[in-house]
């Protein structure tokens, strides 16, 4: 990115996600889950527990809240810690979530100094912001200071060539093919060396 107003690019894909809560977790469906994967049946992992079939059972349907030493031997015979037992898996579920963007199709975003295309804008909820710049700017001072947002950022040169300025590194320069990750919280800018403006591909995390 180029531009402090680029830093509006973030702010865009943040707003249009929504809020998402966390749900509480169950402790029966969680131990289900934790057993059907495994492929055990309710007396096999009751037998790995050392727990009466009846009290797991009982426990994954809800019925009876374990004692800390069923909770301990319930971890050990599933093969998980405690807190793990109480902790979702990080993807649990598979949404199948897809959003495709035909050449020309994403949502145009010119600054002073790039021309932005958003991809992927049909996804809500993106962990990441990709998106297809041409630059524009070809001198350091046509930006009005430092870049800088929260997440990671990764750049890859598709035509052209460009000089990256990175806050606290000597600027290098770039051509079709190379790649660069960094911190995007470190002031960074982009500019073109090309006779003809150069493309690149930004992926910003949105953490």
């Amino acid at each position: 990115m180029g531009n402090p107003d680029d830093s509006s690019l973030i702010r865009i894909a943040r707003d249009g996600g929504g809020e998402t809560g966390v749900e509480p977790l169950n402790l029966g469906q969680r131990v289900r889950d934790l057993r059907k994967a495994r492929a055990w049946t309710l007396e096999q992992a009751a037998l790995q527990a050392g727990l009466a079939r009846s009290t797991l059972s009982k426990i994954g349907n809800g019925q009876m809240s374990p004692t800390c030493e069923a909770l301990r031997k319930l971890a050990g015979g599933l093969a998980v810690s405690v807190p793990q037992l109480f902790t979702p898996p990080s993807h649990a579920r598979i949404t199948g979530r897809r959003a495709l963007t035909r050449a020309g199709e994403g949502q145009a975003q010119a600054t002073a100094t790039h021309e932005h295309e958003l991809l992927a804008q049909a996804l809500t909820r993106k962990q990441m912001l990709p998106y297809r710049a041409r630059i524009r700017a070809q001198d350091i001072a046509e930006f009005g200071g430092w870049v800088r947002h929260d997440g990671e950022e990764f750049l890859y040169v598709l035509t052209g060539a460009v000089r990256l300025y990175t806050e606290f590194y000597e600027p290098v320069d770039m051509k079709r093919g190379d790649s660069a990750c960094s911190d995007a919280t470190m002031g960074h800018n982009v500019v073109s060396i090309s006779q003809e403006d150069a493309m690149v591909l930004w992926v910003t995390s949105l953490m």
